[in-house]
């Protein structure tokens, strides 16, 4: 039922809009959301995600984003009438209709969380508590008084993430057992939450909360844990069971903290993205999204059963590019192509994928507006 709807949209997007209920977007996360805030950190621009094939499907060059294209978000701004998001760190920028503190590598949890278990965090140690207070520092220049912040927020629409997925990674791949980096779920999730109170109570009202993804569907991870005991897999879509039970574990407790937060805060608008199930819609009906089968090889990589090589990664020298990124469902091994974010954010826009969609968010804030401008006349 969900991917039947969600194909059905495919045919719609991005045709229908929904310009107009927002003023603003302002996206914090990791590298699902990045769009050049780690190149700004790094400063290295030979690094591979600053290279060609990176944005070559739509920018036609690299702009710090991990995809070949565009990102959910992306697709979320034009939908909206609105401009690509500029990375935070690039000062060049204006920032009157938003701004991007998502760094690729980003955590939930603070590094000091990791240092304490010797855990080390790969790419940067920016913090989605960094991001916020990025957020606070910027926020001034945009607004004159708290009131005027709060109006500023009431008519931006906030993307939190995704995030987390950084912070059970980085811990997998150094071998920490399953039943500890479990025991991090409720401190990943009380960050997340920690981080929507605080955006509420500067203004904020509407805020889309993602899930983390299927990790068991991540070709870095499945060329990690490669196993020959096919009971480890999904039999529909290959994806390792155990990994995928886990992002649904952490999902489950996320979703459960934000209808807490629903009831705390009926002012806002808590949307929640379930990236998990766009993902598996999407591998488990590969044909009806215009992808070919073989949905789990990524399409830039370094060779191997799943295109995925750590030595040979995606734009460094010797790595493989697939004919066709709009028939391949993965990028690089962790990240996703822009045909994939389209059918994301699609779901997002209209449904199935948000519990509400942004698009009856996007009208119920208009029908809020319309009733606060007849009550001050």
């Amino acid at each position: 039922m969900i991917a039947a709807a969600a194909a059905a949209f495919v045919l719609l997007f991005p045709s229908v809009l929904v310009a107009g209920c927002y003023s603003s977007i302002f996206s914090f996360g990791d590298s699902l959301a990045d769009t050049g805030n780690l190149l700004h950190i790094a400063g290295n621009h030979s690094t591979y995600y600053a290279c060609l094939p990176y944005g070559m499907t739509y920018f036609g060059r690299p702009t710090g984003r991990f995809s070949d294209g565009r990102l959910i978000l992306d697709f979320i701004a034009e939908a909206l009438g609105l401009p690509h998001l500029p990375a935070y760190l690039d000062r060049r920028r204006d920032f009157e209709q938003g701004a991007n503190f998502a760094v690729a590598g980003a955590t939930a949890l603070d590094n000091s969380f990791f240092k304490e278990r010797g855990i080390r965090v790969y790419l940067t140690n920016v913090s989605l508590g960094v991001e916020i207070q990025w957020f606070r520092q910027l926020l001034p220049s945009l607004c004159s008084s708290p009131s005027d912040c709060a109006d500023t927020l009431q008519d931006s629409l906030i993307l939190m993430g995704e995030i987390g997925g950084n912070d059970y990674i980085n811990p997998i791949l150094q071998r920490r057992s399953l039943e500890e980096v479990k025991s991090f779920v409720p401190f990943v999730v009380a960050a997340i939450s920690s981080a929507i109170i605080e955006l509420i109570e500067l203004g904020a009202r509407t805020l889309v909360v993602p899930g983390i993804t299927p990790l068991g569907c991540s070709s870095a991870l499945l060329a990690k844990f490669q196993t020959q005991n096919v009971d480890d897999y999904d039999a529909s879509t290959g994806c390792l069971n155990w990994l995928n039970e886990f992002s649904a574990y952490h999902n489950s407790l996320l979703e459960a903290e934000l209808q807490t937060l629903r009831g705390l805060h009926p002012q806002a608008t808590i949307i929640y993205a379930d990236y998990f199930a766009a993902v598996n819609s999407i591998l488990n009906n590969p044909n009806q999204f215009g992808f070919g089968n073989d949905t789990l090889v990524c399409c830039c990589g370094g060779g191997g059963a799943y295109n995925y090589n750590p030595r040979v990664q995606c734009g460094s020298d010797g790595y493989s590019l697939r004919d066709e990124p709009s028939r391949c469902v993965l990028w690089d091994g962790v990240h996703m192509t822009e045909a994939t974010h389209r059918i994301i954010a699609g779901g997002l826009l209209q449904g199935p994928f948000a519990y509400p969609a942004i698009a009856d968010a996007c009208r119920l804030q208009s029908v809020i507006r319309s009733s606060t401008s007849r009550m001050v006349s």
